[in-house]
């Protein structure tokens, strides 16, 4: 076992796991922070999409022991004070989901393209995504939710 302390959506956090121990389980199975999907465990989809110092990452492919001293940030983090986060709140205007479980991943990954390039074209948004795999909605809504949230200071926060 090897013991890991860090920040998780503002709470500090020290355990001891295994070193093999990725992420995303320990987000899931140690913290209680389910909004972190595993989709695919390779990858590949972007579902179990976290911040990690500020920059989107797949916790899958991140090892627990790798985020030791670092500040993580999960989609239950991102709203603050009872509000959603803009970006949160643009998917539910323009229902950019559906079936809803790559929605925590792609809010995730928003969130940091938007913080990296804070109007972006509809071209800029589809590369920025393009990582995240949404296999009920055909990518429409979500990218005018991404539009929705830059057009409303989501990318200013």
């Amino acid at each position: 076992m090897t013991r890991i302390s860090l920040k998780v959506d503002g709470q500090n956090v020290s355990d001891d796991v295994e070193p093999r121990t990725l992420l995303v389980h320990y987000l899931r199975e140690q913290l209680g922070k389910t909004g972190t999907v595993i989709g695919c465990d390779t990858s590949n989809c972007g579902a179990c999409t976290v911040h990690l110092d500020g920059r989107s990452v797949k916790s899958c492919n991140v090892l627990a022991v790798q985020a030791d001293g670092s500040e993580v940030t999960t989609i239950e983090g991102l709203s603050a004070n009872g509000r959603l986060h803009p970006v949160q709140e643009a998917f539910r205007e323009c229902h950019g989901l559906q079936c809803g479980y790559c929605t925590p991943g792609m809010i995730m990954q928003s969130v940091d393209l938007l913080q990296e390039n804070p109007h972006p074209t509809e071209e800029e948004i589809r590369l920025g995504l393009e990582g995240n795999l949404c296999r009920c909605t055909g990518y429409h809504n979500i990218v005018k939710a991404v539009q929705y949230a830059a057009d409303n200071g989501g990318g200013d926060k």
